[in-house]
């Protein structure tokens, strides 16, 4: 496999937010969301072993795991990695885009799935029948660059459903995040509570304690 970096830090996003954890960033996306903020892991990164991945891993001593990217799916090896790491006790999320089938995943992954709003440039590349395989292990996140975004991302909540996935267990949680710098977040918040839906807001804790350009340790 092809890995940008391995490194410890706090889980910055999704209900995971605020615990240790061990990240695997792989190399590769064939999305170009305009605000990305990892497009250093497009290209580059070193080939590893699963096995190697695994020993790095084990060595940060965390049991939390998130496998990312990039877009981590569009590794073949990322299932069996995710697998390997369930095998050795640890509790593993994976993030990705929703452009690629999360099904090839272990049921015992925790599964954040972004669904791509029109301000990224890539909504046509969500891939819908996903929304068909979560389950009540899964979270699904918006990032939204204003409030025409979060508009997108109600319409979306409210025509699949997933609000009522939320209140009846069958998804562990519904994410809006804001692009990094993104002004107007009292609005945003204030939309969120006329939405009257189960949405979390998040703001990627592990920007607000190292910055936009750190990551961890």
């Amino acid at each position: 496999m092809r890995v940008t970096e391995i490194f410890h830090s706090i889980q910055g996003e999704s209900t995971w937010a605020g615990l240790p954890c061990t990240f695997v960033r792989l190399t590769g996306c064939p999305l170009r969301c305009v605000w990305c903020d990892t497009a250093y892991a497009f290209s580059g990164g070193r080939r590893m072993e699963i096995d190697e991945i695994v020993k790095q891993v084990r060595d940060r001593r965390c049991r939390l795991v998130e496998i990312t990217g990039g877009e981590p799916l569009v590794q073949p090896g990322a299932a069996r990695l995710a697998a390997r790491l369930l095998e050795d006790g640890f509790t593993v999320l994976v993030e990705t885009s929703g452009a690629y089938d999360i099904g090839i995943l272990d049921p015992r992954v925790h599964r954040i799935m972004d669904l791509k709003c029109p301000g990224s440039g890539e909504s046509d590349r969500n891939l819908w029948s996903n929304l068909d395989r979560l389950t009540a292990r899964d979270e699904v996140k918006f990032v939204v660059d204003g409030l025409e975004d979060f508009d997108w991302a109600v319409s979306v909540i409210r025509r699949e459903g997933l609000d009522r996935r939320v209140r009846d267990g069958r998804l562990r949680a519904l994410l809006v995040s804001p692009v990094w710098g993104l002004e107007g977040l009292e609005a945003l918040a204030e939309a969120i509570l006329a939405s009257g839906l189960p949405i979390r807001l998040q703001t990627q804790l592990h920007k607000h304690i190292w910055g936009p350009d750190r990551v961890g340790v």
